[in-house]
């Protein structure tokens, strides 16, 4: 499957190695092809990288349906995130986010990490809230870093 560009900067998730696999329609689906850098103790993967590739599809599928608008319209952020763990992630994990239903502000998703088997690792469903800009230190207001558009 062709990995596409992600829509936004977001260098903590290029850090990480997240590819973006689709997006469109209120899904997105993300892959990871875990290396030692994402484990724990355990060797399988860390939670919190579990939480991060679930909370980076959950809210590109929150935005894919603003996909028509000039930059694809508001960013959003993570206003609550719950997360189940049922098994360890190995290999390469695939997450599939899930625009559940939004408003005007807000986007309920849930998503879902499977491992190289196909099983459940992990489950979440999170809240966004869609922003034009967000204020940052001393209440100035931070633009999203939007990709310049391809050619």
């Amino acid at each position: 499957m062709m990995k596409l560009k992600f829509p936004v900067h977001i260098p903590f998730v290029e850090q990480l190695g997240f590819e973006l696999h689709s997006m469109g329609g209120g899904l997105a689906e993300l892959r990871v092809d875990l290396n030692e850098g994402h484990l724990n103790s355990w060797e399988v993967a860390h939670g919190g990288v579990l939480m991060t590739l679930l909370d980076v599809a959950m809210a590109h599928a929150a935005r894919s349906v603003h996909m028509d608008l000039p930059g694809m319209g508001p960013g959003v952020v993570t206003i609550e995130m719950k997360t189940s763990f049922m098994r360890p992630g190995e290999g390469c994990l695939r997450a599939v986010g899930k625009l559940l239903h939004r408003s005007t502000t807000m986007a309920f998703t849930e998503g879902s990490v499977f491992g190289d088997d196909g099983k459940l690792c992990a489950h979440a469903t999170a809240t966004f809230k869609y922003l034009k800009a967000l204020p940052g230190q001393r209440r100035s207001l931070k633009t999203l870093q939007r990709k310049e558009p391809a050619p």
